[in-house]
């Protein structure tokens, strides 16, 4: 199956495309930029979503939904927000089609303009605090801890399938708070929980910092990210989490009495991960062979596969493998039995390889006389034979050492490539040949970072938290650091 394969040696961008097409997770649409995410992709956002949404609601959140459309006006009133979603804003202008009268299809309707425009939702702060405007009042309303499911536009330029698209599915958490200190610890908690699910769920370790000012979120005082490096030695943000002051709660006039009796602006946040985290997950961990899926993430976590000639051996295994796999599914496994006889045993090898299923366990008459299974790990590629008895809880553990191995082998390899550099040649050298985050210093100015952005194409992936004091000078200017920050080229 995997014959036509690119491998990520010969060309990286290739075997990724490869990968998310021959593993049927997704497909370019016939609108430009935007993809049709097929089921075996979608099955795993559900996984993520599920996850995500129950630590959501076990830290006091609630889902909600608002418009797809945002009026024009809306933007203007938060300025430096605008100006950072300005240029990928679809607009909606009209509201009704009609037919042409030199019968060439249809065109639009100059009698149905809209008043006012509309903004396709690049992200949903202003139609938000809109919102809020009327659902707070008093103290007695603060905090609210709002989350939505979604999808938003962005008019991309270059795309890639998950990693970046012209829409795509994500969640954002809107919270407000009637303190400043309440609003910086939502945010850290949100980025904590981020982390947690990125390390825990996706075997993915993740840098947790601040970015630059010139990388902040349009309309934050201050953004928080998780960085992770893919395994072609570049970075990607995979996931933020901003404190936005009281910018948006000014600019529509969101207010609450206070328990003084005073009209106070409430302290806002903005939390999201979207479906490019699903690129993440085939990056860090997937081979030339195909997908790597971590198991907690992964849709079918066994696959169970007959070995047979005879209608009746098919029949002996099928009572075994049937028991094995109500066994697993009591324990929260999940677990695919495949006896279909449309395709060959060597077949189905392939094809759940290549789709990343962590376990497969394959049955014949000679295991049914030996009371063995043989089984297979996908992170690894070893086989084994186990014995029967109890072997769902032997399953259950493999699971767990599939999981923590996939975590592991992603931080040993974020560790081999994790450089200092200490001089602009030496930064240059890193970059280019070996790739992966740099720690170098900075002179914290916005200027200097464009100037190496421009120069290298290495962009601050953030000011890492806690960080130990570290007195420099700046790679390119000399001048004095306070600190190292991490660079990298990124997605």
């Amino acid at each position: 199956m995997a014959k036509d394969f690119s491998s990520r040696d010969e060309n990286y961008a290739q075997w990724y495309n490869d990968l998310v097409f021959k593993a049927d997770m997704a497909e370019n649409s016939a609108v430009r930029g935007c993809m049709v995410i097929k089921p075996y992709g979608y099955a795993i956002w559900e996984k993520m979503q599920a996850a995500l949404d129950k630590k959501f609601k076990d830290t006091g959140h609630v889902n909600a939904y608002f418009p797809l459309f945002i009026p024009k006006s809306f933007f203007s009133k938060e300025a430096s927000h605008v100006e950072g979603f300005a240029k990928e804003c679809a607009v909606v202008t009209h509201y009704r089609l009609k037919n042409d009268p030199d019968g060439k299809g249809v065109i639009v309707d100059e009698s149905a303009k809209l008043e006012e425009e509309l903004i396709v939702r690049p992200t949903s702060e202003t139609i938000i605090w809109d919102t809020y405007r009327t659902w707070i009042k008093s103290y007695r309303d603060l905090p609210l801890l709002i989350n939505q499911w979604a999808n938003v536009v962005r008019w991309e330029m270059r795309t890639r399938l998950f990693l970046r698209t012209a829409e795509f599915l994500w969640q954002e958490g809107h919270t407000a708070h009637a303190t400043s200190e309440e609003a910086v610890e939502e945010t850290e908690r949100m980025l904590e929980v981020y982390a947690d699910f990125a390390e825990n769920w996706m075997a993915l370790p993740v840098l947790r910092g601040t970015k630059s000012p010139n990388e902040r979120f349009a309309g934050a005082i201050e953004t928080y990210c998780i960085e992770a490096l893919m395994q072609d030695g570049k970075a990607l943000q995979a996931g933020t989490s901003h404190f936005l002051g009281q910018n948006f709660a000014k600019a529509f006039e969101v207010q609450y009495l206070s328990k003084e009796n005073k009209l106070e602006y409430v302290w806002a946040t903005s939390w999201g991960v979207s479906t490019r985290l699903i690129g993440a997950l085939i990056m860090a961990h997937s081979d030339d062979n195909g997908l790597v899926l971590p198991p907690k993430l992964a849709p079918t976590q066994v696959v169970i596969i007959p070995i047979y000639k005879t209608d009746d051996q098919l029949a002996l295994i099928s009572e075994k493998a049937e028991q094995i796999m109500k066994n697993l599914q009591d324990k929260g496994i999940s677990v695919k039995y495949d006896k279909r006889d449309t395709y060959k045993p060597g077949w189905k090898f392939n094809e759940y390889e290549f789709k990343g299923v962590p376990v497969r366990l394959v049955m014949g008459p000679r295991d049914l006389e030996n009371g063995t299974v043989e089984v297979s790990r996908r992170d690894t590629l070893e086989k084994a034979v186990y014995q029967l008895s109890d072997i769902e809880t032997k399953i259950e553990h493999l699971l767990i050492n599939i999981q923590d191995n996939l975590y592991q082998k992603a931080l040993d390899f974020r560790e081999s490539k994790t450089s200092k550099a200490d001089s602009w040649d030496e930064f240059v050298d890193l970059l280019d040949n070996k790739g992966g985050f740099i720690y170098a210093h900075w002179d914290g100015t916005p200027e200097t970072e464009q100037r190496i952005k421009e120069e290298t194409k290495a962009t601050i992936r953030c000011i890492p938290l806690n960080s130990k004091l570290d007195e420099g000078t700046c790679i390119l200017t000399g001048r004095p650091s306070k600190g190292r920050v991490v660079f990298a080229r990124a997605y």
